[in-house]
């Protein structure tokens, strides 16, 4: 577990007080502006600048339920930093590790800051628990609703826990930020699929008065690639998570194939591809190398995961395609054809992973009526009540309805769902108590 050791360090305490004693505290901030879920971004950083860590967090906490996953993950370049007032001079706050170090300060010194009000005001189940999920049942808890997270995995956290490697989010992080969300009286329910041992039917009889679905999108995208059917191609999602079940003891290290000094190539120009490529050197592969149809300036993975895939050795074919798999004995391929501007060549290749989207399952729309999907199978929703599907009472968001990218994003789409959760369920309930 050692090389899944975090690769970004937290502040010293002296550290961070003088990182936000730098923030200008803009009248007009961008960094906020550049927030998806609209942090109050200088007021806290001039909080903890004075030394009011307990102020900071109250303040992060209003807009975010995930401050420690956030301060970690979100892609601050393009987002809060990009848009701070000192990122022109090439010398931005450091924004996500001020966010991270914070959220980490206040939960190793065990401090709770939450009044728990009573649960009086609806009854409400959240299938999934990835940051939409957790987002939505933080914020309908607070407001005095009663929630339950029914999850298919024997552990909560979605994509949190199995799609986003160690070294970049430590899985502790999150069962900490988990363990928040039920301290304010959210009941997981785990290892139950939705889908197949309950329907949405059966959670409406169980006195649900809605339902939101953010089971994301983890059916992997079929490639257009001739030899796909051999095991030595793998696809990203199941192989981040079987990496994470390894690491946390669940599964031996011959149920992870990749690895051991062998070659791998990957498909993509995302983040993913990224998680997939520094997870296989992690694995002990000899030789990492991304293929990417475009070029280096319209790949989507962030300019700093890249260059941190550089450092640890992972090569980049650009202008790229996969066009053939050749497949070898066992587990293993024998080798790739790769087309790189129009000239096709052989590379030896023990292992390719396809990093390259994914789209929604169907095992709830398909057991459920009146709930419409497009032509990809994302569920559609309606602007108002937001999320609220084609059937009364469900609601969606997150990955499955093909809205956001990233986890803040989620997070941000989340939290306007859960406000129209709580006008619907209020509206209900009052036209209920009228008629009676």
């Amino acid at each position: 577990m050692d090389q899944f050791k975090e690769v970004s360090q937290n502040y010293t305490l002296p550290e961070a007080i003088r990182e936000a004693q730098r923030c200008l505290g803009c009248k007009v901030p961008g960094c906020k502006k550049g927030c998806p879920i609209a942090n109050d971004i200088p007021d806290w950083i001039s909080q903890l600048a004075k030394g009011n860590f307990g102020n900071a967090i109250e303040i992060i906490r209003s807009r975010s339920n995930l401050p420690a996953v956030c301060g970690r993950v979100c892609a601050h370049e393009r987002q809060c930093e990009g848009n701070c007032a000192l990122a022109k001079t090439g010398k931005h706050i450091n924004i996500g590790k001020l966010e991270r170090f914070v959220a980490d300060f206040d939960s190793e010194a065990g401090l709770d800051h939450d009044k728990i009000p009573e649960k009086t005001k609806g009854k409400v189940a959240i299938i999934g628990s990835g940051p939409a999920g957790l987002t939505i049942a933080g914020d309908l808890a607070r407001k005095g609703f009663k929630v339950e997270i029914f999850e298919m995995e024997k552990e909560a956290g979605g994509v949190l826990l199995y799609g986003i490697p160690e070294y970049r989010l430590p899985k502790e992080v999150v069962r900490r930020e988990i363990r928040r969300i039920e301290a304010l009286g959210v009941n997981f329910n785990l290892g139950v699929t939705i889908g197949v041992d309950l329907t949405v039917d059966d959670l409406f009889d169980r006195g649900f008065d809605a339902i939101f679905i953010g089971t994301g999108a983890g059916l992997p995208r079929k490639l257009p690639i001739e030899g796909t059917e051999h095991p030595g191609f793998l696809q990203a999602l199941p192989f981040l998570r079987r990496v994470q079940l390894y690491n946390s003891g669940h599964i031996d290290r011959s149920e992870v194939t990749v690895g051991n000094g062998d070659r791998v190539f990957v498909i993509g120009g995302g983040n993913t591809a990224m998680d997939c490529a520094r997870t296989a050197v992690r694995m002990g592969s000899k030789e990492v190398t991304v293929v990417y149809r475009r070029t280096i300036n319209e790949m989507r993975a962030l300019r700093s995961e890249y260059e941190e895939a550089l450092e640890e050795g992972i090569k980049f074919m650009w202008n790229s395609n996969v066009v053939k798999i050749n497949g070898g004995e066992g587990n293993d391929l024998s080798s790739l054809i790769i087309e790189t501007e129009g000239v096709e060549k052989e590379y030896p290749a023990e292992h390719l992973i396809g990093a390259v989207g994914s789209a929604p399952a169907a095992r709830i729309v398909s057991t459920t009526k009146g709930i419409d999907v497009d032509g990809k199978g994302y569920v559609l929703i309606r602007e108002n009540p937001y999320g609220m599907t084609t059937r009364v009472g469900v609601f969606a968001g997150g990955d499955v309805t093909a809205q956001p990218a990233t986890v803040v994003h989620a997070m941000r789409d989340a939290k306007k769902v859960a406000e129209a959760i709580e006008q619907y369920v209020t509206a209900v309930k009052l036209m209920q108590s009228i008629s009676n």
